[in-house]
């Protein structure tokens, strides 16, 4: 981290943070100040610098880049958006200077999954759509860098729960994308009803999420594009510019009745406004039940969206929020600062 601080690599940016403590700022990597090294310190995240009880440097603005991907990691999704069929392998990756192990804790960490199997999700994807249309499945199979039809077929049913053929019946599948935010990357999904899935990367339930979308919609979870993604990535931009209270984009959060219930009813709470628990449970007619509307509103998936921070303790402190704690203070503090003319949606 000091050499690639030092070298002021854009590599590592949002990858970690420098905090130097004679100013109280933390930054970039890339940042262009030059502090003594004895007098820095590394973090992880945005939230370690914050509890560290350092701020955002105005130079280098760490907050605004935190969910961008690196340049590094921009470039081998461009490589596979060019190139669906290509296989990046071992040897290639380290001959574009980065190492597999990078790739795959990157991808890991913001995805859920491998950069492989990012891969091979991102191929097959689009071989459901190309099947979808019409496509012959022979041309799919090499189109989507498959070397036989069995490897293809073994793997689009084991991702997709069906053969091939099949594919045209129905178009069942999650989408999921990175979104950027001053608060650190967001992972988005989306089935043809909606958004269902908005997330903070580093929350640990990401995988638990997964798999529970994949239990309630019954389909796969696949890398690539979709309109009800292009529409959140617009008005995520927006809200967190000051210049939107209302999302407009649909919504499929998929829950019990109860926890739908509940997710209905903190849309409900106006922008730049809070209410407690206590409040909360009233609202849906079960004033007894504060601890099952608390673990509801911590199985919402859908963040910011579906505004789950704009609950509070009953004596107006800041409890549970699975994006930490740090997030709902900027998420409220946002919000009280813009807003304008929100109505509660019904």
């Amino acid at each position: 981290m000091l050499r690639a601080f030092s070298r002021k690599d854009t590599d590592y940016d949002g990858v970690f943070f420098v905090a130097v403590k004679t100013t109280g700022i933390f930054c970039r990597p890339s940042c262009p100040s030059r502090p003594d090294s004895t007098n820095i310190e590394f973090f992880g995240s945005v939230k370690d610098c914050l509890f560290a009880g350092y701020r955002a440097c105005k130079r280098c603005r760490p907050l605004e880049t935190n969910g961008t991907p690196p340049p590094w990691v921009a470039d081998l999704m461009e490589r596979m958006e060019a190139a669906p069929d290509t296989r990046l392998r071992a040897a290639d990756l380290r001959a574009l200077g980065v190492t597999p192990e990078r790739a795959r804790r990157w991808f890991k960490q913001h995805y859920g999954m491998s950069f492989v199997a990012w891969c091979r999700g991102h191929r097959l994807a689009g071989a459901f759509t190309q099947i979808r249309n019409g496509a012959k499945i022979d041309d799919v199979v090499f189109d989507s860098g498959f070397e036989s039809h069995s490897g293809f077929r073994e793997a689009f049913s084991r991702t997709f729960g069906k053969a091939p053929g099949r594919a045209r019946d129905t178009g069942a599948r999650i989408i999921t994308a990175l979104i950027e935010s001053p608060l650190g990357p967001l992972l988005a999904g989306a089935s043809e009803e909606g958004i269902c899935l908005l997330e903070y990367t580093d929350r640990r339930m990401l995988e638990h999420n997964f798999e529970t979308m994949r239990k309630r919609f019954g389909c796969p979870v696949v890398p690539g594009n979709h309109k009800w993604l292009d529409q959140l990535r617009t008005e995520v931009s927006e809200y967190f510019a000051g210049k939107r209270n209302d999302f407009e984009v649909p919504l499929a959060p998929r829950g019990t009745a109860f926890q739908e219930k509940v997710w209905r009813e903190l849309r409900n709470i106006p922008h730049g406004e809070t209410i407690s628990y206590d409040e909360l449970a009233k609202r849906i007619g079960h004033s007894t039940a504060q601890r099952a509307v608390a673990r509801a509103n911590g199985m919402n998936r859908i963040n910011i969206l579906i505004p789950c921070h704009r609950v509070i303790g009953k004596d107006g402190s800041l409890t549970g929020y699975g994006g930490g704690l740090w997030r709902k203070r900027l998420l409220l503090n946002l919000e009280r600062t813009y807003t304008f003319g929100s109505q509660p949606r019904r």
